[in-house]
């Protein structure tokens, strides 16, 4: 009996995965791959979390500041590309290429991060 249920519970977990794997977004659907934006400022935060490594940049936009988030790939990802936790310090100016938010907030998906000295990630 307790074999039968083993297989059960095995067999309904199997048709749980691919629900997870369609849960991830796609990129298109929040950022509008059509376009791309470039942005100047200085880091205010880097989060190192899963599923995106999150920068938070600063902005000086005509008479304002505009506090940017942009995504990048996950940590894993980041850190095949060369990137390391402590590549961008709070503080850091940097220019960003990115894909903007399909919804106009001030969100997007980073394309590529340089450095003031010109290192491109």
């Amino acid at each position: 009996m307790r074999s039968k249920q083993a297989s059960l519970i095995a067999a309904a977990s199997l048709l749980l995965v691919p629900t997870a794997v369609f849960a991830h977004h796609a990129l298109q659907t929040q950022f509008d791959m059509q376009r791309t934006i470039s942005l100047t400022g200085a880091v205010t935060k880097m989060d190192w979390s899963n599923p995106h490594v999150r920068l938070y940049l600063e902005v000086q936009d005509r008479s304002k500041t505009v506090n940017w988030e942009l995504y990048l790939g996950s940590p894993n990802q980041q850190l095949m590309n060369g990137w390391k936790i402590d590549t961008y310090r709070r503080g850091d100016h940097v220019s960003v290429d990115a894909y903007p938010a399909r919804d106009g907030s001030s969100v997007g998906f980073a394309r590529k991060v340089a450095a003031a000295s010109g290192r491109t990630f």
